[in-house]
């Protein structure tokens, strides 16, 4: 499955935002407390379409009761956010590939 988180965010409304316009740091500890599984990755990689930026090492939390993954998504000049959308088990797999391992 080929998935663009921009043009996902853009047509549909199937998605939460958790926080806007907050810093990075705080968008990553409302991750670590929303998630009951996380992996860390490198600024720069690639999730769902997507170069994930931020301070490394940056959570990426799920929720599996939910089927939802939890992220930082950050816009220049307007901040980061916090996005909990739908995920299947094929991104939560190439995401986990992206574990550095690096717990915080």
């Amino acid at each position: 499955m080929s998935f663009c988180l921009d043009t996902y965010l853009q047509q549909s409304d199937n998605y939460e935002i958790h926080a806007s316009k907050a810093g990075f740091k705080d968008c990553a500890m409302i991750i670590r407390f929303k998630a009951d599984d996380l992996v860390y990755i490198k600024p720069g990689d690639e999730v769902l379409g997507v170069r994930i930026i931020g301070i490394p090492p940056i959570p990426i939390g799920f929720d599996h009761k939910k089927g939802t993954v939890f992220l930082p998504y950050t816009k220049p000049c307007h901040g980061t956010s916090v996005v909990e959308l739908p995920i299947d088990d094929d991104e939560i797999e190439k995401i986990r590939k992206l574990d550095t391992g690096n717990k915080k």
